[in-house]
């Protein structure tokens, strides 16, 4: 007698799994607006790995973004972050968070298009203000009035964040309840596809 193993069982519809979760996620918006927290919860949701491009760029370059910026300057940044999200965006699927630059970059909006589905994470400026005055290491921050600042970059970037995939507004609210709203916002653009 030979041993065989069970048959697995199998379901007579089983349902393929959503095209968005075949594919990277990657989160774009302004500092402030939860890409990397509310990024690191929709990976464990997911059971996938996360990353944060900032942390994969200062490692690449032995020193912070901080340091990146006054040493090396704002070019020398942008063309680190467009090698690092490329490579990334090469392997097994995961939740990439993005500096809030990276998709103001034309290279880096076409290559996430390719590979990745976009997600837009919006927050209003009371909430953006409020989350950066916690921190004190935004480059771009450190010249004047955050609140300014934050206004004259929403008002220059919000139009191209625009072109996301989805958009899902993340406020004050739980982090669990965006995530969530996340997942429906992409399977219900999906279905209107």
């Amino acid at each position: 007698m030979t041993s065989r193993e069970p048959e697995k069982a199998t379901t007579e519809h089983q349902v393929p799994a959503a095209p968005w979760r075949r594919r990277s996620l990657v989160l774009v918006g302004l500092m402030g607006a939860g890409k990397s927290s509310i990024g690191r919860r929709l990976a464990d949701t997911l059971g996938w790995p996360f990353v944060d491009s900032d942390d994969e760029i200062a490692a690449a370059a032995g020193c912070s973004i901080a340091d990146i910026f006054s040493i090396h300057g704002e070019p020398i940044f942008r063309d680190l972050e467009a090698r690092v999200i490329t490579r990334l965006l090469q392997g097994e699927k995961r939740v990439i968070a993005t500096g809030g630059g990276a998709w103001m970059q034309p290279a880096i909006r076409a290559v996430i298009k390719e590979h990745a589905t976009s997600v837009w994470l919006r927050a209003d400026l009371d909430v953006l203000t409020r989350r950066v005055e916690r921190r004190n290491h935004r480059p771009l921050l450190e010249t004047g009035d955050k609140r300014s600042i934050l206004e004259k970059l929403m008002a220059e970037r919000y139009p191209v964040y625009a072109e996301a995939d989805v958009v899902v507004d993340s406020g004050d609210g739980p982090q669990e309840r965006v995530v969530q709203q996340m997942i429906a916002a992409l399977d219900a653009a999906e279905g209107s596809a």
